[in-house]
């Protein structure tokens, strides 16, 4: 089998890592052998990172040329959708639609920032003397940019095209599970015009190959999407090395029915902010608090649309959800549901894998509904990050914000209710970066997007997140009297 090398300054490297395995989680076969980087490797990248930077003048570029490359780049992906959209579907088993439609958001991503890096301005500060005091918006230079398995394409996008804008140079450590997508992005990057060593990926383990990176003194900022613990590892060596982290984590979402709901439309939303993606989402809504007069026909419809949701390989064009990226991440899945029968929950629909002989080989699991738990529960609290849903019974608007509010997460929320003023003030009190009112999962790369609590640190999208990946020097000019 050949084995497909990580990507340094414009080329293919087969580094000194050990070398893994991509397995397409719908039928368990290997897709093809991936080189790995170790510490050295990681040393070499940086380097050249560095390198790049200062030779190329890529930060010293006019607004318009930096902006003129990010839409060719775009343009690239366009033109490679399909191929990209099916790399993506056979090493995390979303379904093709969904692969199709995240590819698209990548060239979005890099169109909208490319229109961000030419119109942004500084200001001039009002003066308090005699000068001409101002600001200006400067690359922090290598920026380490550590991307998940569930939506590589999109968050791959959502980090490289700010970071460039920016100014800076980008080494993207993909997931092991999903390292091809980047792999892509850089060479399309490097044909339309990106210098070499500029946008960089290295694969390969997170100890292996991700904390030589965030280690290495020469990496002046980090930005990390995945799990809290491993978020709270990455803050640590930051924060040692006294350089800025830009974390997007976990996330327990609640999405909350008030009796005055349009149930039919709120269960509709549901149904696709847990189970769209296998439930694999940062903002999955895995908690569904319901008003107690409307609990039985929320459960009802939810029932109802759970159980017909057409699980099935990716490729088939009926399959509305595909297998979880990985059969390890499938265990994970089964312990969460196993703890919440144990701890006295319901299973009200799916509750283990298919019974299709087809899919046996995959790493396929129902979409799951699970009733009769108390908030408490490990179910209730903890991210899953698969396709199970804990329905739950709220009171009164103190009993709702108590529950909502009673995890450790706190990165997105829906509310469904016919009375806006009651809407916007639960909204306000919920503690969560994005909240969703009478729609759910409706996103912008527009709009900024980032976590309370143990949800993350910092806002990517929007003109910030450009601003993001730069660092903000003022300058004075003396014997000016404006």
């Amino acid at each position: 089998m050949s084995r497909t090398g990580f990507f340094v300054g414009g080329e293919r490297v087969q580094g000194s890592g050990q070398p893994f395995a991509s397995v397409n989680p719908a039928t368990g076969e290997t897709n093809y052998e991936l080189a790995a980087a170790g510490a050295g490797d990681v040393a070499h990248c940086v380097a050249i990172a560095k390198e790049a930077l200062a030779r190329s003048q890529w930060c010293g570029l006019r607004p318009p040329e930096r902006a003129r490359i990010l839409g060719a780049i775009a343009d690239g992906i366009v033109a490679r959708s399909e191929d990209l959209a099916m790399i993506q579907l056979r090493e995390n088993g979303k379904v093709l639609a969904e692969c199709r439609a995240q590819v698209a958001s990548a060239a979005a991503t890099f169109r909208y920032y490319a229109a961000v890096c030419e119109t942004a301005g500084a200001e001039v500060t009002p003066s308090r003397g005699d000068y001409l005091s101002m600001t200006s918006y400067e690359p922090i230079g290598v920026v380490a940019a550590i991307t998940p398995w569930n939506s590589p394409l999109t968050m791959e996008a959502q980090k490289i095209a700010p970071a460039l804008a920016g100014g800076n140079a980008v080494i993207v450590k993909p997931s092991e599970v999903t390292p091809s997508g980047a792999l892509a992005v850089a060479e399309i990057a490097l044909a339309a015009g990106l210098p070499a060593g500029i946008l960089n990926v290295l694969t390969g383990t997170g100890v292996e190959t991700g904390i030589p990176l965030v280690s290495h003194p020469d990496v002046r900022m980090v930005s990390f999407t995945g799990g809290t613990e491993t978020g709270r590892s990455i803050a640590k060596i930051a924060a040692e090395r006294l350089i800025p982290v830009a974390l997007e984590l976990g996330g327990k979402s609640p999405h909350i029915i008030f009796e005055d709901a349009d149930l039919e439309r709120a269960a509709a939303a549901v149904q696709d902010g847990i189970f769209e993606g296998s439930g694999q989402s940062c903002v999955a809504g895995s908690r569904l608090f319901v008003q107690r007069p409307v609990l039985q026909r929320m459960i009802e419809l939810m029932r109802a649309r759970a159980e017909a949701i057409a699980v099935g390989m990716p490729l088939d064009p009926g399959s509305k959800m595909g297998p979880l990226a990985s059969f390890r991440h499938r265990e994970h899945v089964e312990r969460f549901v196993h703890s919440a029968r144990a701890e006295g929950g319901e299973i009200l629909a799916g509750g283990g894998r298919p019974s299709d002989a087809g899919l046996a080989k995959g790493a396929f699991y129902m979409p799951t509904l699970i009733g009769g738990l108390d908030p408490s529960a490990h179910a209730c609290r903890e991210e899953i990050f698969g396709p199970v849903l804990c329905i739950l019974a709220f009171d009164d608007e103190e009993d709702l914000v108590a529950q909502a509010n009673g995890t450790a997460y706190g990165l997105a929320a829906g509310i469904w209710s016919l009375d806006v003023t009651r809407a916007l003030r639960v909204a306000r009190r919920l503690e969560a970066g994005t909240v969703w009112i009478n729609t759910y999962k409706q996103l912008s790369i527009a709009t900024p997007f980032g976590g309370y609590k143990d949800s993350g640190i910092g806002r990517e999208k929007g003109v910030g997140g450009m601003r993001l990946y730069q660092q903000i020097k003022s300058i004075y000019l003396g014997g000016v009297r404006l």
